[in-house]
């Protein structure tokens, strides 16, 4: 289901045949490096990923992270989108993007739009976390106006991630 259009993207629901797009993402060095390792190795691992974490999120949030494709010719570069996740009161935005397709402004693209979903959608903050040491991240949030507001550390962790805010 497409959720969001840019003039150079589209944002839709993550499927089951994005499979391979996920397990091919999921094992980025960046995605391990600053996201964490999912241990997805196998087709199955990515469907089940799939269907446990953006999809059970859409069922029950209406929102979860989306796939983001090029819209002309529909390939997959990235995922996107809102989360909730436990240990933050409020709803967080998430990006991951094929090392590839870095640095073409395509990530603040897709952010930006994600971000004006969540005002159409009424929420009031939006929060988003990154580790100390993903300079990139950290500077995109900054250019989408995000504040750093100080740190956290989510449940089942250990470590100290920035927390960045921004209210509508």
């Amino acid at each position: 289901m497409k959720v969001i259009e840019t003039s150079r993207l589209g944002l839709r629901w993550v499927e089951p045949t994005d499979a391979a797009f996920i397990m091919r993402l999921l094992n980025e060095p960046g995605w391990i490096k600053f996201i964490g390792d999912k241990g997805i190795r196998t087709m199955d691992d990515a469907l089940n990923y799939i269907e446990n974490g953006p999809r059970a999120m859409y069922e029950r949030e209406g929102f979860g992270l989306f796939l983001v494709e090029l819209k002309d010719d529909h390939i997959p570069i990235g995922l996107c989108g809102l989360i909730k996740r436990d240990g933050l009161e409020d709803v967080d935005i998430g990006f991951a993007f094929l090392m590839e397709y870095q640095s073409q402004g395509y990530a603040f693209e897709a952010a930006s739009a994600t971000m004006d979903l969540a005002k159409e959608r009424g929420m009031e903050r939006i929060v988003a976390i990154t580790t100390k040491d993903n300079h990139s991240s950290s500077k995109l949030l900054e250019k989408l106006d995000m504040k750093l507001e100080g740190y956290v550390i989510l449940p089942n962790d250990t470590e100290e991630l920035k927390k960045y805010i921004l209210d509508f």
